[in-house]
């Protein structure tokens, strides 16, 4: 390490402790001079002594940072002590980060430069907002602690062990991928639950079934019609989420298709266009129709739970049944055209399809015929899942939509 990389690196840690200790001392900036342990200046000190201490271990030997870190939180531990009985204040939050300062410090001269001082921008985040998540801490029930839980759990603990490899002798079921779509459903209901509750009703359910069309616009539907069998009078606001989540699964497929092959996406254009124009519009006309999101009592929308765990569970072995049709499917008819198995595929897909058919090089009308039929039978698949999950009416709305939009695009696309 050469002398002005060693300086440059020594005047972050002295930053990492300076906004530290900004913050720190901001905190407490009421308290007279000599009743508070650590301010500004010591947490700047801190951060220097951190990466003094890392530039020393830079041979290898790290006995002298670890007798130092041990030293600075015995004796900074003493002192908050006595500031704490004076105070009558038992938070450690002051000496933990203290002692972060010193490690990130040390980790500026040692480490990642970059990622040392993301860290310290995050602590400085998580100590200014004491008052807004201490007042979400307060607000969170004990219901939402526990889909947040168990979310955590299917995603880091169960997924990483699911094989990523299909398993039956057909070559359909691959575990972690379906686990990872069950993942997506739990995630775009969590999302959306937060969101009613943080933005209300209408924009919530806009901003997380937007959200979700980038990613899995089947998971919105799922989890917006199983919210339709308690809110029955929203009915209109949660059919506008469910086909808001179809139009961004349709510029979606635009984009994608335009990154890969740009001549199919061009004639693509006008027609998901087209219809992601309708179904925006149509998603905004039942939006509007649902007085603000109220009902006649002015009650907003019913949300007993996050995600229920038995439902996404349903979701996954529907998903996992249509899998296996379209396989069996493709074993009775083989895979003769290929307007055949686009037809099969948006059964439960549209990405696969579409990129197979743009990494083809192709332009010519098969190619765009195929995308757009996958697409459309994918939309239509979708308003019956939006039927069975959350009742015929919903389906009826989502399928009287869907057909509506398709319209003037199949008329552009005859035209094109």
């Amino acid at each position: 390490m050469t002398l002005n990389d060693l300086a440059l690196r020594l005047a972050l840690a002295l930053a990492i402790g300076f906004v530290i200790g900004l913050e720190r001392g901001w905190h407490e900036r009421n308290e007279e001079e000599g009743h508070r342990t650590a301010g500004l200046r010591t947490f700047s000190l801190i951060g220097l002594m951190g990466g003094v201490f890392g530039a020393l271990s830079l041979d290898g030997d790290r006995i002298l940072l670890a007798s130092g870190f041990v030293t600075l939180g015995a004796a900074l531990a003493a002192f908050m002590w006595r500031e704490g009985q004076h105070q009558h204040d038992f938070s450690a939050t002051s000496l933990v980060a203290a002692l972060l300062t010193f490690a990130l410090g040390a980790f500026a001269v040692l480490g990642n430069s970059q990622a040392a001082a993301g860290a310290g921008i995050a602590a400085v985040m998580i100590l200014a907002n004491k008052q807004s998540l201490h007042g979400w801490v307060e607000r969170l029930t004990w219901v939402e602690l526990r889909s947040g839980v168990l979310l955590a759990a299917m995603t880091f603990i169960a997924l990483p062990l699911l094989p990523d490899r299909t398993l039956d002798p057909w070559g359909a079921l691959n575990p972690h991928d379906l686990w990872l779509m069950t993942i997506l459903i739990a995630a775009v209901s969590f999302a959306g639950y937060a969101a009613v509750k943080i933005a209300g009703p209408q924009r919530g359910l806009i901003l997380a079934a937007a959200l979700g069309g980038l990613f899995a616009s089947t998971a919105v539907t799922l989890s917006l019609a199983r919210l339709a069998k308690t809110n029955a009078t929203h009915l209109k606001t949660l059919a506008g989420g469910i086909l808001a989540s179809g139009c961004v699964m349709l510029i979606r497929v635009l984009v994608v298709t335009g990154l890969i092959n740009q001549p199919l996406a061009i004639k693509l254009a006008p027609a998901l266009l087209t219809a992601a124009m309708a179904l925006a519009l149509i998603a905004t006309l039942l939006i509007r129709a649902d007085h603000n999101g109220k009902t006649r009592d002015g009650k907003g929308l019913d949300l007993k739970n996050p995600f229920d765990l038995m439902e996404v569970l349903r979701f996954g072995a529907l998903l996992t049944g249509v899998m296996l049709a379209v396989v069996f499917a493709r074993q009775v008819w083989g895979e003769a055209g290929l307007l055949s198995l686009a037809a099969l595929s948006g059964l439960a897909d549209v990405d696969a399809l579409t990129l197979s058919v743009a990494k083809l090089g192709d332009a010519s009308p098969v190619a765009v015929s195929a995308i757009m039929l996958t697409v459309a039978v994918n939309s239509v698949a979708k308003s019956v899942y939006a039927g069975v999950a959350g009742g015929t009416r919903l389906g009826l709305v989502v399928f009287a939509a869907t057909v509506a939009a398709a319209l003037p695009s199949a008329l552009v696309l005859l035209k094109a």
